[in-house]
């Protein structure tokens, strides 16, 4: 019989609660020749520098890493992602606090690394901004990018208090200097008392569609996806998770919860049908603030689950699909 000590060298069979505090328990590298071969990294962005709201998502990475579960088969799409997919927890881009410039060039360079390695950076928030830096770097390699945003929020605001790099303004940025393309750019779980009608306008004007909560309440989320992929299409694409577009009985943990959002159910189905049916290049999961009140870990729990449903739907793709991505 191994005794346990070989076992957890062998074969990293181990509690989630021991060990090195990685994502689901995978290898750790910060060394980027040790990307090569790999095909989704972790990468986390700890930051909140640019909220105009409550502060804490800087601690999102870390608790996402904690509430990360073993590896293991999807009891629903019998694949273990963890096996199909070779992976690695490239730990967290080199932040500096209170300086959102030089904070947004480490994140850009650590996924960079990510995608120039010809992996897929799968990126644990921090605030929205990040989108910024993240699809930046995505785009750099692969040219102009679908986007499909889940969010309360359309995050189109030409500035927020007067500020024009904020979490309130990542994805006019990106259409503008055109890392998205518009016509491929689909928002989904839409609701509340922001934006208003100038950000609409421009959204119109340049092809963006918004699936709003009543569209998802009236029509499904099934019908509501099945709309989004054909919009979206062939091509490289990013997905964009704002944990707020949840209701906040499922992630009270978040910077601007609003009452009447997607079920974890809903979301989590969708995050894996569009990873399985789409080109996805990359994606995040941000605004996650476990140390919220009355947050406890729900929040963070379903960050990794949304996490593990998109790298599921990474492992069907190529399982169907088994030429590597360039």
């Amino acid at each position: 019989m191994i005794d346990p000590l070989e076992r957890w060298r062998r074969y990293g069979e181990k509690p989630d609660y021991a060990g090195l505090l990685t994502f689901g328990s995978l290898p750790y590298t910060q060394d980027p020749a040790e990307l090569e071969g790999v095909d989704v990294a972790i990468v986390g962005a700890p930051t909140d520098d640019l909220v105009s709201d409550r502060p804490g998502a800087r601690f999102g990475p870390r608790a996402i890493r904690a509430a990360s579960c073993p590896p293991g088969p999807h009891l629903e799409a019998k694949v273990d992602a963890m096996a199909e997919l070779r992976m690695v927890d490239y730990g967290d881009a080199p932040v500096v606090p209170a300086d959102a410039a030089r904070t947004h060039e480490a994140i850009e360079r650590t996924v960079g690394e990510v995608v120039s390695a010809g992996a897929i950076p799968l990126v644990l928030g921090g605030d929205h901004s990040i989108a910024e830096p993240d699809i930046r770097a995505c785009a750099a390699r692969h040219g102009p990018l679908g986007l499909v945003h889940f969010d309360t929020h359309t995050d189109t605001g030409t500035e927020v208090f007067g500020v024009e790099v904020s979490h309130g303004t990542p994805m006019y940025r990106l259409v503008e200097q055109g890392h998205i393309d518009p016509k491929r750019y689909v928002q989904i779980g839409l609701r509340g008392y922001w934006p208003g009608p100038k950000e609409f306008a421009w959204q119109e004007e340049h092809g963006i569609t918004s699936f709003f909560m009543h569209d998802v309440r009236e029509h499904g989320i099934r019908e509501v996806i099945e709309r989004t992929l054909g919009l979206v299409g062939a091509g490289p694409t990013y997905v964009t998770v704002d944990v707020d577009v949840l209701d906040p009985a499922f992630a009270p943990g978040t910077g601007t919860p609003e009452p009447g959002g997607m079920t974890s159910g809903d979301l989590l189905w969708a995050c894996r049908t569009v990873a399985e049916s789409l080109e996805l290049v990359g994606a995040e999961v941000v605004e996650v603030i476990p140390t919220a009140p009355g947050s406890a870990d729900i929040t963070a729990l379903v960050a990794d689950r949304i996490v593990r449903e998109l790298l599921t739907g990474i492992a069907l793709r190529r399982t169907a699909n088994p030429v590597r991505r360039a």
